[in-house]
C-alpha cells in the first residue's frame, strides 16, 4: 500500500461528445448545497426560504465576475494568451477573495431590496459558505493544483512530473494544502453553527468569525503553497491579504458584539412582538427574546421576506 495519495489520472469524464471536468462539478455541488443549507437556517429564524434563490440568482455570477477579476490582477501569469484570455474562466481560475467580495455586495444589496435584515442573513449564510468552498477544493485535486512544498508525510500527494513547479522536479510528494483547507472548512463551518445555537451572537458575527476563521487559516496555507503567485518583500500577495482580513474580521466581530442587539426579526422591521423587549434571532436555531423594562416579550420573531461556478484552474 502506498505511503502517499496518488493523483487522479483525469480531471474530468466525457458524457456522449462532452467532456464533464470535475472541477466545474463540484462548484455546482457546492453552490446546490449551500443553497439548500442557507434556506434551512434562513427558515429556522422565520425568514422566507424564497428569498435565497433570489440572492443565489445574482450573488452566484457576481461571485463569478468578483473572482475572475481578482484572479487576472493577482495571477497575470495565468492568463491564457489570446484576445479573450481575461474574461476565459474555463482556461484559468477564480480567486475566493474577490469572488466573496462581490458577491456579498451584490447579495446584500438582493436581501436588502426585498426588506428583509442583511446582517441576519449573512449568519444564515456563513457556514453554507464554507461547505460550497470544502466541496470546490475537491476539483483542485482533479486539476492537481493548490499543493504545498515537498513532504515524507504518508499523506503527502503525488504530483506529476508535468504539474511540478519549476525547481521542484526532483520531488514527488507535496501538502495536499487544497485537502488541509477542505477539512478547516469543514470544521469552522461545524463550529459556526454549534457557536450559533449554544451562544448569544449579535449578527453579523457568525459571519465576521468566517471572515476571520478562513483568512487565519489562509495565513497558514500560503506560507506551505509552492505554485507560483506575485510576491511583495518576499512574501505571497494572498498572505498580505489574508493577514488584513483576519484584523479586519476581529474587530468586525468585536465591534458587532458590543453595540445594541440588532432587529431579531428577518424583514428588518424592528424586535419582535412585545416592543419593548429585545430579542435576538440565531440562524439555524431559535429566536431568543428577553424582556424589556415595560414588561415582557411575547412570541417569536415574524417571518420576513425572503455562493460561484467554474471549470478548471482555481490557484488562489
Amino acid at each position: 500500500m502506498p505511503l502517499y495519495i496518488p493523483s487522479p489520472p483525469t480531471s474530468g469524464f466525457h458524457i456522449g461528445p462532452a467532456f464533464i471536468h470535475v472541477y466545474g462539478l463540484m462548484y455546482v455541488v457546492g453552490i446546490t448545497l449551500a443553497i439548500l443549507i442557507t434556506q434551512r437556517r434562513w427558515k429556522a429564524v422565520g425568514g422566507d426560504p424564497g428569498l435565497v434563490g433570489d440572492v443565489a440568482l445574482w450573488a452566484v455570477p457576481a461571485g463569478i465576475v468578483g473572482g475572475r477579476i481578482y484572479f487576472d490582477l493577482t495571477t497575470p501569469q495565468y492568463i491564457p494568451h489570446h484576445w479573450y484570455g481575461v474574461f476565459a474562466v474555463w482556461d484559468g481560475g477564480l480567486g475566493i477573495w474577490g469572488g466573496i467580495a462581490l458577491a456579498t455586495v451584490v447579495g446584500a444589496w438582493r436581501v436588502r431590496r426585498h426588506g428583509a435584515s442583511v446582517t441576519l442573513f449573512m449568519d444564515a449564510v456563513a457556514p453554507a459558505l464554507l461547505v460550497a468552498q470544502a466541496v470546490g477544493r475537491i476539483g483542485n485535486y482533479f486539476n492537481k493544483e493548490l499543493f504545498g512544498g515537498p513532504t515524507t508525510l504518508p499523506w503527502g500527494l503525488e504530483i506529476p512530473v508535468a504539474y511540478r513547479p519549476a525547481g521542484y522536479a526532483g520531488f514527488s510528494t507535496f501538502h495536499p494544502t487544497f485537502l488541509y483547507e477542505l477539512i478547516f472548512n469543514l470544521a469552522l463551518a461545524a463550529f459556526l453553527v454549534w457557536l450559533g445555537h449554544h451562544r448569544s451572537i449579535k449578527p453579523p458575527g457568525l459571519f465576521a468569525l468566517y471572515v476571520t476563521g478562513y483568512s487565519a487559516f489562509r495565513i497558514f496555507e500560503e506560507a506551505l503553497r509552492v505554485d507560483p503567485s506575485e510576491h511583495f518583500l518576499g512574501l505571497r500577495l494572498n498572505m498580505y491579504v489574508a493577514a488584513v482580513l483576519t484584523i479586519v474580521g476581529i474587530v468586525w466581530f468585536w465591534r458587532s458584539q458590543r453595540r445594541r442587539p440588532a432587529p431579531a426579526r428577518p424583514d428588518g422591521q424592528g424586535p419582535a412582538a412585545g416592543g419593548t423587549g429585545t430579542a435576538q434571532a440565531v440562524p439555524g436555531g431559535s429566536t431568543k427574546v428577553s424582556a424589556g423594562p415595560a414588561g415582557p416579550a411575547t412570541g417569536p420573531a415574524e417571518p420576513g421576506t425572503g455562493a460561484t461556478g467554474a471549470t478548471a484552474g482555481d490557484r488562489t
